[in-house]
């Protein structure tokens, strides 16, 4: 009899993770697939500026003598082989010349804008807690730049009818619309009759865009979430309640996280990926933490199916070198960092060349660190989460 009873449950074990296991979705013949390359904050501190006017005297190319170009160059492989590339640009521009604010009232090198376009990025969200710091003058500037360099944008507007248009972009074939949401700051609150300046993170206001952006024929809708605690790993109560409505009462396909200044989990809620935060694509804080040097790049393909859009994610790990500093005149370690570079991770692990030991250690720290906080919530398991393969054909 026991026999029988361990049997029977043995089986009913089976039958239940055979019931509990998601069909996989089927191909529709001929469907289309486009790749999406998501990263982190761009965040130009004082000391990336000073290492942009250095470049600039290398290269002899940039702008009023600023060359983010240096900087930028060794995600350009990734992001350049995307369908759709999209940054979070954190803060305001100013004039080519100067001046230039770093924190808490940030303004910084228009420039950066050209570099980003060169990289490869296609859009960018701009609703952030500095989107306001110089005002309804800063918001035009950046906008005005950004359709200079020919980068789309979403998340500000400089007029209210501007504020209505949902940002729309046909990718292999597919309208593709991309939303910029953000908590307010306290500090420069965008004033009551400009309030149609900046997207304030709200379900409701979402699911109006979410709306209007299909009615305009959007057949996949990206939200750039600026919200979160900053240099927490883990994603907060109020960033997992919103996951959980996004997921329920809107169709948004992806939600891209930003604001923590480090990397958090990336998951799967309700069929739905949400990358609670994908750290800083680049930063140089005043303290580095050596967290909020490292940051990811999503990489998400969609495949067309005869139910909708099935969604695989990758990622790549990113961090931003970091010279030592040192007095006038005293040596630098032999091997140590020289400039602020931003680091594709994996391929420097993968072809170290003359790198010494010690930065090599520093890489692998940072590929395993990003890989535990981006997998903190289960995602490498039934969700797929995977290191993204640049020789691999991920299409």
């Amino acid at each position: 009899m026991g026999r029988v009873v361990a049997t029977l449950a043995a089986f009913a074990g089976l039958t239940a993770g055979c019931a509990s296991a998601p069909a996989e979705p089927q191909v529709k013949p001929g469907g289309r697939a486009f790749t999406v390359a998501a990263a982190g904050d761009v965040l130009i501190h004082p000391e990336l500026v000073e290492q942009a006017a250095e470049d600039a005297e290398k290269t002899g190319e940039g702008e009023a003598g600023l060359d983010f170009g240096p900087l930028f160059a060794g995600v350009k492989p990734v992001i350049s082989k995307a369908d759709l590339a999209i940054c979070h640009m954190e803060t305001p521009v100013g004039k080519p010349e100067g001046p230039f604010q770093g924190y808490p009232e940030f303004l910084v090198p228009p420039q950066v804008l050209t570099a980003l376009k060169d990289v490869g990025y296609d859009t960018c969200s701009t609703a952030s807690n500095h989107t306001f710091d110089h005002g309804m003058k800063g918001v035009r500037r950046t906008l005005d730049v950004m359709d200079e360099v020919g980068l789309g944008h979403t998340g500000s507007a400089r007029s209210a009818e501007e504020a209505e248009k949902i940002n729309i972009r046909e990718v292999n074939g597919v309208k593709v619309a991309h939303l910029s949401y953000s908590w307010e700051s306290f500090l420069n609150p965008t004033p009551e009759k400009q309030r149609w300046a900046f997207n304030r993170l709200s379900t409701e206001e979402i699911k109006k865009a979410e709306t209007r952006a299909r009615d305009q024929g959007a057949e996949v809708v990206i939200l750039s979430a600026h919200w979160g605690l900053e240099h927490y790993n883990e994603p907060s109560v109020p960033q997992l309640q919103l996951a959980q409505r996004l997921t329920e009462e809107t169709g948004v396909d992806l939600v891209i996280g930003h604001h923590a200044h480090v990397v958090q989990p990336i998951q799967k809620v309700n069929g739905t990926w949400i990358a609670y935060s994908l750290g800083n694509q680049v930063a140089r804080h005043s303290s580095p933490k050596g967290t909020t040097e490292e940051g990811a790049i999503g990489w998400f393909e969609f495949r067309e199916t005869t139910e909708g859009w099935d969604v695989t994610a990758r990622y790549r790990t990113t961090l931003v070198d970091i010279p030592p500093e040192a007095e006038p005149g005293e040596e630098v370690p032999e091997g140590a960092v020289v400039d602020h570079r931003l680091v594709d991770v994996q391929q420097a692990i993968d072809e170290p060349g003359d790198l010494s030991e010690e930065r090599l250690a520093r890489y692998r720290l940072a590929a395993d660190r990003t890989r535990g906080f981006l997998y903190n919530r289960g995602a490498p398991g039934g969700d797929g989460l995977k290191q993204l393969s640049l020789d691999e054909d991920e299409s």
